[in-house]
């Protein structure tokens, strides 16, 4: 009987596996691309697609429902908003697994995930922005401080 065996363990207990992918997760819908080992990348795809898939419900239990898989609020919203008008259209296979070779050390087969019909300009583009926040804010204490 192959009882329980819709998941991959990873060697981790289940708390450990639902927090790394309730992790991996939030970082997919942030950046919509990201680099990680094939294994884990074809499990993801998983949680990725039911996020989605709540999403395009857009009923109270289904934001509940990714808000306690997810955790954040700001992941949520935009999963709710945007990513759920990008696929309305779309019956399912919202990402995508991409062989990307092996990583150097231990050769572990390495993949890149995305979400099908991604925006480019995504990926970074929080870190982007607390970067010029920084910069605008560290011309502002330069420019009191010379006052």
């Amino acid at each position: 009987m192959r009882h329980g065996d819709k998941h991959k363990k990873f060697n981790m207990p289940k708390s450990q596996r639902r927090a790394l992918f309730a992790n991996l997760t939030n970082a997919l819908l942030t950046h919509e691309q990201i680099n990680i080992t094939l294994p884990r990348a074809k499990e993801l795809r998983t949680f990725a697609d039911n996020m989605i898939s709540y999403a395009k419900k857009g009923d109270l239990n289904s934001r509940r429902l990714a808000l306690s898989f997810l955790r954040d609020k700001e992941v949520v919203s935009k999963l709710f908003s945007t990513l759920a008008e990008r696929y309305k259209e779309r019956n399912g296979g919202y990402t995508r697994v991409l062989k990307a070779g092996f990583r150097y050390g231990d050769c572990a087969p390495m993949a890149i995930i995305e979400l099908v019909d991604r925006d480019v300009n995504a990926k970074g583009a929080k870190d982007l922005a607390r970067v010029a926040a920084e910069k605008a804010a560290a011309a502002e204490t330069e420019n009191n401080s010379a006052e």
